[in-house]
């Protein structure tokens, strides 16, 4: 069963991360990458810390065992540090488009991390299945074009190494086992993570003189920030409490399809015959991977015993449906 809060995570999410690729690659060519993605993390941090201050009491802002401290740790250095700075590093030498389908890797690299890590997550041979069809699906979505796919190795194996530290960041945040709400542990990585990108940015000899402020580079890094950032974290850092890193991680093949339709909606692009192919691949993946378990009726529940039934839907106890457990 899936409940609707768990719907609404999903879908926030991967609308507002299907613009991340466009807006960064809209803002590199006015802010050096490092930089802007310090102050996608500073606007980001001051927004969502305001958030938690004013909606969230003392106590349970206050992060009390090792294991708040390195799911903190996790989601700051690895989930969305680290793994943003290669990405806007590695999207200078790749369009969105391939960009995108790179990235999409992060749901195959999560079960690989949490078959190390975690004894409630594993990957069966039909979930393998499921997600393999879903990257076919990506890869007809996006469609670039094949020499562009196959040059530029460098940009490549940043933007993979992104996508890796993304993966392992989801499992690392699971396998801590903090008792922090996913909303305030976001607010305290935050800061984490804008720290980490300002010394990269200063290690790697970047200036703040050579950013152009044009209105295209301050609407991209509002967006980024605020809506791709703050917004979309807390819906995601939510699914991934709810569902497990290995569901939670689905997202990334929806990205595409949604950065997709946005297109088409908002600035006319064609929609190819490819794309729609690519659109019911992934919709073939997804029914690999589980699609029989959404029960209609959950969809219009009050939430009651909503973490097991999201679990549940996503079919983690259950190998059939994807994901095997011990």
């Amino acid at each position: 069963m899936i409940s609707r809060r768990t719907l609404a995570f999903a879908a926030v999410a991967s609308v507002l991360f299907g613009g991340t690729f466009v807006g960064a690659k809209a803002g590199l060519s006015y802010l050096p990458p490092l930089l802007f993605v310090a102050l996608r993390f500073d606007i980001a941090a001051v927004a969502l810390l305001g958030y938690v201050v004013v909606t969230r009491s003392r106590a349970e802002l206050v992060p009390r065992t090792r294991g708040d401290v390195l799911a903190i740790l996790s989601t700051g250095l690895f989930a969305i540090g680290l793994a943003n700075a290669l990405l806007f590093v590695g999207q200078q030498s790749a369009t969105s488009a391939v960009a995108a389908i790179v990235f999409s890797l992060n749901p195959i690299l999560t079960p690989v991390f949490a078959a190390i890590l975690l004894s409630d997550e594993r990957l069966s041979a039909r979930g393998g299945l499921g997600m393999i069809i879903g990257l076919l699906g990506v890869g007809l979505v996006v469609s670039p074009d094949p020499a562009m796919l196959l040059s530029g190795g460098i940009g490549k194996l940043v933007l993979f190494a992104g996508a890796a530290s993304a993966a392992l960041g989801s499992v690392l945040i699971r396998w801590s086992n903090g008792g922090l709400s996913s909303t305030v542990r976001t607010a305290w990585a935050l800061p984490v993570a804008a720290v980490l990108c300002h010394a990269l940015s200063v290690g790697m000899g970047e200036s703040a003189a050579t950013a152009v402020w044009s209105p295209t580079a301050i609407a991209a890094l509002l967006y980024v920030g605020i809506f791709a950032g703050a917004v979309a974290y807390i819906a995601y850092f939510g699914l991934l409490d709810v569902t497990g890193a290995i569901q939670a991680n689905l997202i990334f093949y929806v990205v595409p399809v949604v950065s997709t339709l946005g297109g088409w909606a908002l600035l006319g692009e064609a929609i190819t015959s490819t794309a729609v192919v690519g659109f019911l691949t992934i919709f073939a993946g997804f029914a690999v991977l589980g699609s029989n378990s959404v029960d209609i009726h959950s969809l219009f529940s009050d939430g009651t015993n909503e973490t097991d039934a999201a679990t549940e839907g996503f079919g983690l106890p259950d190998e059939p449906r994807g994901v095997e457990s011990d």
